[in-house]
Formats: C-alpha cells, sequence, structure tokens
C-alpha cells in the first residue's frame, strides 16, 4: 500500500483550513486516512502549520511520499532537512551529535525568521491602521472647516441686512423731530 502524505480540505466556502494526513494513495482527497499529522490554515498571515513532527519524520523515513504542498511544508518546518541529515548518520557520514547541532542551529534561525515576518505583518497592520486614522482625522476637520465657513457665510449677509434696516429706519425718525 503506496503512502502519501498530504492535505485534506475542511472548513466552510472560501475559509478553507486543512488537514494534514497520511493516506493510502488510492484514497479519496477527504476519505478514509491512516493518521492525522497536523493542520494547515492559508487564512492567516503567515500561514499557520500545527505539525507533530516526530510523526511526521518517521512517516517520511518510512517512505511516505509527501505531495508537492507538503512537501514545501515540510521543508519548511525542517523535516525534510531532518531526514537528509539522518540518512547522512546512517551512511556514517557525520555523527549524531553534528546532526542534532546543525538541526538545532538551522530550526533556532528558522524560528526566529518566522517571528520577525509575524512581527513585521502586525506592525504594518498597525501603520496602515495608524495612517488611516490620521487621514480619517484630516478629512473630518476639514469637513468641519467647511461647516463653520458655510455658517458664517450664512450669518455675514444676515448682519448686514441688519445694518440697511437700522439706518433706514434712523432718517425717519429724525425727520419726524
Amino acid at each position: 500500500m503506496p503512502a502519501k502524505i498530504r492535505l485534506a480540505r475542511h472548513g466552510r466556502k472560501k475559509q478553507p483550513i486543512y488537514n494534514i494526513v497520511v493516506a493510502d494513495s488510492r484514497a479519496p482527497r477527504d476519505g478514509k486516512f491512516i493518521e492525522k499529522l497536523g493542520t494547515y490554515n492559508p487564512n492567516t498571515n503567515p500561514a499557520t502549520i500545527i505539525l507533530d513532527e516526530e510523526k511526521a519524520f518517521n512517516w517520511v523515513m518510512n517512505g511516505a511520499q509527501p505531495t508537492e504542498t507538503v512537501k514545501a511544508m515540510l521543508s519548511y518546518r525542517g523535516i525534510l532537512l531532518k531526514k537528509h541529515l539522518q540518512i547522512g548518520v546512517i551512511k556514517g557520514a557525520i555523527s549524531q551529535d553534528v546532526a542534532d547541532k546543525k538541526f538545532e542551529d538551522w530550526k533556532n534561525n528558522k524560528d526566529s525568521k518566522i517571528v520577525a515576518k509575524g512581527d513585521s505583518v502586525a506592525k504594518a497592520k498597525a501603520d496602515a491602521k495608524a495612517t488611516a486614522l490620521a487621514a480619517e482625522t484630516k478629512k473630518k476637520e476639514a469637513r468641519q472647516e467647511a461647516i463653520n465657513a458655510k455658517a458664517v457665510v450664512a450669518e455675514t449677509p444676515a448682519v448686514e441686512e441688519a445694518a440697511p434696516e437700522a439706518e433706514a429706519e434712523a432718517p425717519s425718525e429724525e425727520s419726524a423731530e
């Protein structure tokens, strides 16, 4: 039975969430599977990959073939690098301690990059929100000034009309005396 590591789709319409599963290659996409290895959520930035790395490593070492997408995820999480190093240990090219050290260094570097990307995305989102708020405040102030200008224009003719009436009344009072 040829085993494949692949994605099984779940979630709502246009909001997919995938399970990473080991299944018989002849089984349907969302059908029967052997074991669930984790989940993948492409809706977040960066995409969320929750994976049981030990189980995935064991399946890859036992010959399960990942699909292209899952292969990219396994590479992203370091499973394929760990397999490569372990094969080197089995062949005697490097020792287990050296392989573990290389993998830990790579893993720490990769985790720091993932955290940095998440921070930069959050910072960009906060900056965009601040820019939008500043633009909205500027637009609000411009509207308020336009309303105030209309109010001043509306009051000015009333004052001018009141002044000529007062002048017109004044001469008639003088002529009556």
